[in-house]
């Protein structure tokens, strides 16, 4: 993929950017220099704040209003960039820089149709004329990997899954057949197996188009499989840069080191040997699936669902029910973790949501310590969630910004009218600590914390009541690979200390492999496939099981 040419497309010198913040100023790169050849694809890694997406944007010309290039140079093609302002800038993004943005669910317009979208950078650039823009839209939709897309064309934003947004992004980057694109963390949003496959189509349109690609990533692991060289940022500076594989095999800075070890997906741990598995009858119409080993009969189970079956009734009448469950049953032995996994749609958020009673089953069983809750309502309902709590996916969205953080712990005591104030302080700073919260950010604001410490308040919330099942429904995917494992180790303390059982729902094999004790896979509704994590991973007996693992591994 390397570039013969010696001359680079993009070449940023000693490049330093400060944000206006209120009345202070803050430093988010410090003499940073990058290269980017023609053709060569190039990877810069690193957490939140490390200034990846600031080098990107600072290239691009896209660095918003209250920030400052204080120093050094950038061009493009021989361009300097710095200053650029206007009609110029506008003629080389869009048109000789093409941009992927990071969330395909919030990129595209939702009140306009997809082929209009498509069409906007091929008009705006002249790329081609009215009448042929409607042949070239349908040629980069499928150039991009989507099936059908005179169907594409016509639906809205929210008629089409992650992955689907994501490949229109990609096709509206390469609209205009740039000369460079700024993929950031353009597979953030989405599963294992879709992220595989966008990936795959976006490096074979780099290969087939000669386009340079910066690939923006906080994942080592793609990283290192999808560029001919990677750049490590840490606090708004460059701290290795090198070949890939180098990079992952012979890391010299510490904090790089760091990263490939923390890395879920770069290695496997070490597992035993596949061993026979007794228990349940398979799952039902999957004959390739393994045979449960924790299912509905074991009798250290906290949570026992049986048959659960989840339809749900569109509104027009002509469209029949989604079978979004079919027939899942499972078992969770107190103190211990199971995963399930599974791509979008798959039915893994649906199936703990009716856990949670959040849904109501369509037929089936749900036991909760001893007692079927399938059909509880009211007032015993809400007595039983004391004893079920959930930490969601972002840790950004799920507490409420006006409050103090000794508040938003404290509210589930409130609501439950548990102990005096005095008391339900006392619970508050036991809380804090054992999630490794200082006393002194008790009346701080969730806008004042890390994305790792906001995860740490939500958790020490949900263990407010000394509930017997977590719900984690993706606790760890919006967070960086350091403090993914900051995080799930102190679940795992956690679990340890409080003996309680976890659902942890997922599309990462890596860190399920590391994390979960057993492993459930659902597609299509079903799981077709379940176990301990050893088993399942080491020897995995369904196609689409295979599939997933392949994806994990080979990002």
């Amino acid at each position: 993929m390397l570039s013969v040419s010696t001359a680079p497309l993009v070449n940023v010198e000693s490049v330093s950017v400060t944000y206006q913040i209120g009345r202070k100023r803050a430093q988010a790169l410090h003499e940073v220099s990058l290269a980017v050849k023609a053709r060569e694809v190039v990877a810069i890694v690193g957490e939140s704040g490390s200034g990846k997406s600031t080098l990107a944007n600072a290239v691009a010309a896209m660095l918003p209003e209250n920030s400052t290039i204080t120093e050094g140079s950038i061009s493009f093609d021989n361009i300097q960039m710095r200053g650029l302002r206007g009609s110029l800038i506008r003629k080389i993004r869009g048109k000789r820089i093409g941009i992927i943005p990071q969330d395909p669910m919030s990129s595209l317009n939702p009140t306009k149709k997809i082929g209009v979208q498509v069409e906007e950078p091929l008009l705006l650039h002249n790329v081609t004329s009215k009448e042929e823009s409607k042949d070239r839209v349908l040629a980069l939709l499928r150039d991009a990997g989507l099936r059908n897309p005179e169907h594409i064309v016509n639906a809205y934003p929210h008629e089409l899954s992650g992955g689907m947004k994501q490949r229109v992004l990609i096709a509206m980057a390469f609209a205009a057949e740039p000369e460079l694109i700024i993929a950031d963390e353009p597979t953030s949003a989405l599963d294992m197996t879709v992220a595989k496959r966008v990936m795959d189509h976006l490096q074979k349109l780099v290969q087939e188009t000669q386009t340079a690609l910066i690939i923006i990533t906080h994942d080592l692991a793609l990283a290192v499989q999808r560029a001919d060289r990677v750049v490590v940022m840490k606090s708004g500076e460059v701290v290795e840069v090198g070949l890939a594989r180098e990079v992952l095999e012979f890391p010299q800075h510490e904090y790089t080191k760091q990263l490939v070890s923390n890395a879920p997906h770069l290695s496997r741990k070490d597992r035993p040997a596949a061993r026979p598995v007794s228990g349940a009858s398979a799952v039902q119409d999957r004959p390739s699936a393994r045979v449960s080993e924790f299912d509905a009969s074991n009798e250290n189970a906290i949570l026992r669902v049986k048959n659960l079956v989840k339809h749900f009734h569109p509104r027009k009448r002509d469209i029949p029910d989604v079978i979004a469950v079919n027939n899942v049953s499972f078992a969770i032995p107190r103190g211990k973790t199971l995963a399930i996994v599974g791509e979008s749609g798959s039915g893994k958020s649906t199936t703990a949501r009716t856990i949670l009673r959040l849904e109501d089953t369509t037929s089936g069983s749900i036991e909760f310590m001893g007692q079927d809750i399938t059909t509880v309502r009211g007032e015993e309902l809400r007595q039983l969630r004391r004893k079920m709590q959930v930490i969601y996916q972002s840790p950004f969205a799920s507490l409420n910004p006006k409050m103090k953080l000794a508040d938003i712990i404290e509210e589930p005591l409130r609501a439950f009218n548990v102990g005096t104030k005095d008391q339900r302080r006392m619970r508050v700073l036991e809380l804090m600590d054992a999630v490794g919260l200082p006393d002194s950010y008790m009346k701080r604001r969730p806008v004042e914390l890390s994305g790792g410490q906001r995860q740490r308040v939500a958790i020490a919330r949900a263990l407010a009541l000394s509930p017997e099942l977590v719900v984690c429904d993706e606790p760890v995917s919006a967070l960086d690979v350091l403090v993914q494992t900051q995080v799930l180790t102190l679940l795992k303390q956690l679990q340890d200390e409080f003996n309680v059982a976890y659902l942890f729902i997922s599309h990462d094999l890596g860190i399920v492999n590391q994390f979960a004790d057993y492993v459930g896979i659902m597609s299509q509704g079903t799981m077709v496939e379940s176990g301990t994590t050893d088993d399942v991973f080491t020897n995995p007996q369904d196609e689409y099981t295979k599939t997933l693992l392949d994806s994990a591994f080979h990002l």
